[in-house]
């Protein structure tokens, strides 16, 4: 793909990065390869984080728990690993470990979301526990959350980060985007916990995510305000 923009650089009219170039990680895209900062600002424009929703919408969790049928006053815990049925594990594990949580904080309640992969029919039941297969723009309801703790995608971590609500994240084993290029970006804006799956068992995840429930955050803050508008200001000007 370097190789080709170097060749051929008339065949994209616009390229677009979706962040700001401090998210890029500072290192080279391999032996011998471009230094990736370097690279994309060479051949890409910044227009900030693109977000579908105004994190200001979603300010007053009160109002929005309301909204959305929760009860304001209960500890709302979110598990959610994608759309696939890679996160099958992990969802097991959280499920497990949710007990040992809702011993200590008994008043809690928590849904774990299957996602169109997953049978919800083959997950346990525990008491204070929810598993559904679907919720309908789901960031809503993680917006809403004490505590999410979902697998380390950048849509999802992203709608937490911008929404500063705690939560706990799993990058995927030998997953290049989620181990190095997610977490980096993260890591700037000082969100989440990260954990590795298989150096985490049940009782240590159920210690971290009592931790992290309802905790308050300092998360660096996104500035993804007007980047879908940037973006379109750039395309419109092709049309």
């Amino acid at each position: 793909m370097i190789e080709h923009v170097a060749r051929y650089p008339r065949i994209r009219d616009r390229s677009l990065y979706i962040g700001r170039y401090d998210d890029l990680i500072p290192e080279r895209f391999g032996p011998n390869l471009p230094y990736i900062p370097d690279w994309t600002r060479e051949n890409f424009t910044e227009i900030g984080y693109v977000a579908p929703f105004d994190p200001a919408a979603y300010a007053d969790t009160s109002a929005l728990r309301h909204r959305l049928g929760y009860d304001p006053d209960q500890p709302l815990v979110i598990y959610a690993v994608g759309g696939t049925a890679i996160g099958q594990p992990l969802l097991h594990k959280a499920i497990e470990a949710w007990p040992l949580i809702h011993r200590e904080r008994p008043e809690a309640r928590c849904i774990a979301v299957t996602g169109p992969r997953i049978d919800p029919a083959a997950l346990p039941r525990y008491p204070g526990l929810e598993v559904r297969g679907y919720i309908h723009h789901l960031y809503e309801h993680l917006a809403a959350a004490d505590l999410a703790v979902v697998q380390g995608g950048l849509t999802t971590t992203m709608a937490l980060t911008l929404n500063r609500r705690p939560f706990v994240y799993f990058p995927l084993k030998n997953h290049c985007e989620q181990n190095l290029h997610v977490a980096h970006r993260l890591d700037r804006y000082q969100a989440g916990v990260r954990l590795e799956y298989d150096n985490t068992n049940i009782e240590q995840l159920a210690e971290v995510a009592l931790d992290t429930l309802g905790s308050d955050v300092n998360y660096y803050r996104v500035q993804a305000l007007h980047a879908a508008r940037r973006a379109a200001s750039i395309i419109s000007e092709l049309l």
